[in-house]
């Protein structure tokens, strides 16, 4: 069989209990993305002597790269498979980000980041699409929120690493040990990760799927539902057939509005991220360390994910997401109102619960809401969506900020976008 086998004196419930750990890893590596171009980006500007201009691309071409790999390599997902998609997405990442480590100018260094973020972007959707499927039924929004801890995790790591690295040892060394995980990685992956049983159904390989439910203890409806014998073509054809399947009169309506709704939620979570504290300094609050103020908000988004994963749960990912993202909008609204120095951190914190978790909520819907043979597809183009928002929201905050009129006008907007996201989350409809 083509998937992993568990490894010998190991039970099969031990061995899938290696899924959850290795897919929130691979998520880790998504968070060290975020943060480490803007944490290494003083030093690489004074090696090269860059502009404001030139580190900006540096910034944004990564998330290009990102926004085309999930576009991609989540269609490829369910073409080739989740275990050897994530595993091949996780070893370019990490090999292009140790090849940025000997980048000798900033045109290379650039091409590696849109390279290594083709690899990364692909990991985001073909993960969620394997730790759900490897769930129950009844935990997939627990699942997926779960799972995106890692990737706050990874970011506030990767800040405070940054502290420890960058000054004394050269930035350099920052893509240096963001290779070195790979290295464990990627043969823990090789030696425990099986393939999806509902992927090997949704391909006709039925025995197959027969064997991994039996020995992960998973209930796979679908091995009984007709299979689309498109969906284990290989190549442009199976892509173009998955991709037909999202832009169908089923799906067409929850493909448009989810897209919209994950633009708006990544606009957010990387808005924040690269401008929030610029736009509270702005307004005169005296925050300390940068390093401190975006630990509290990513603290938040843990403990929102938790929270957020168990409400979906219950009462269904459309309706926890939409609920997440109008209480975002109005924390976001409320953060306009000037405060204590010492009752803005509460109000960071609770703004983080709910703005980064109302974006995985996106991707709990999109995941429970098609089928195995597209569900990578979807997740990938959900997230494509999303890297575009990504790469506007920093632009929009940061234009905002260099006009002197991001407080209050910076939360203003944000909080509109995270409305919108509610509105387009309120059209989507069970497919």
């Amino acid at each position: 069989m083509s998937s992993a086998s568990t490894a010998a004196g190991t039970t099969p419930r031990a061995a899938a209990g290696w899924v959850a750990p290795l897919c929130w890893i691979a998520v880790l590596l998504d968070g060290f993305d975020l943060v480490v171009v803007p944490t290494t980006l003083s030093g690489i500007s004074a090696e090269w002597g860059l502009s404001a201009a030139g580190a900006s691309t540096l910034i944004t071409v990564g998330l290009v790269g990102m926004m085309v790999g999930a576009l991609t390599i989540g269609t490829l997902t369910d073409l080739v498979g989740r275990r050897k998609a994530l595993i091949g997405a996780v070893a370019a990442f990490s090999v292009l980000t140790l090849l940025c480590a000997f980048a000798p100018n900033p045109f290379v260094f650039g091409v590696l980041r849109f390279l290594a973020g083709l690899g990364l972007g692909g990991c985001l959707p073909t993960a969620i699409a394997m730790v759900n499927e490897f769930s129950r039924r009844t935990r997939g929004g627990r699942a997926t929120t779960r799972m995106m801890t890692g990737y706050h995790v990874g970011a506030v790591a990767t800040s405070a690493l940054g502290i420890l690295v960058v000054e004394p040892m050269g930035w350099r060394w920052m893509y240096v040990i963001g290779a070195l995980p790979a290295l464990v990685l990627v043969p823990l992956m090789l030696r425990h990760l099986p393939e999806s049983a509902a992927y090997l159904a949704s391909h006709g390989r039925r025995a197959e799927a027969e064997d991994v439910a039996r020995r992960y203890g998973l209930e796979l409806p679908t091995l009984d539902a007709p299979v689309d014998p498109r969906a284990g073509q290989a190549g442009a054809g199976g892509a173009a057939a998955n991709l037909r399947t999202l832009f169908s009169n089923v799906y067409l309506r929850n493909t448009m509005a989810l897209g919209v709704t994950s633009f708006m939620g990544l606009l957010l979570v990387y808005g924040l991220n690269n401008w929030l504290p610029g736009i509270m300094r702005e307004a005169g609050y005296e925050l300390g360390a940068q390093l401190a103020f975006l630990t509290v908000l990513n603290l938040g988004a843990v403990a929102g994910l938790l929270v957020a994963g168990r409400v979906a749960d219950r009462v269904g990912a459309r309706k926890a997401g939409i609920a997440w993202f109008a209480a975002a909008a109005l924390l976001l609204a409320l953060l306009s109102i000037r405060l204590p120095t010492l009752g803005i951190y509460p109000m960071v914190f609770l703004t983080g619960c709910f703005v980064f978790s109302a974006q995985v909520l996106v991707y709990a819907l999109v995941s429970a809401d098609h089928p195995p043979h597209v569900r990578a597809t979807a997740l990938g183009w959900s997230a494509g969506a999303g890297r575009i928002g990504a790469i506007v929201g920093p632009i929009l905050a940061g234009l905002l900020v260099g006009a002197g009129i991001a407080f209050p006008w910076g939360f203003y907007m944000f909080a509109v976008v995270g409305a919108l996201g509610a509105l387009a989350l309120s059209i989507t409809r069970r497919a």
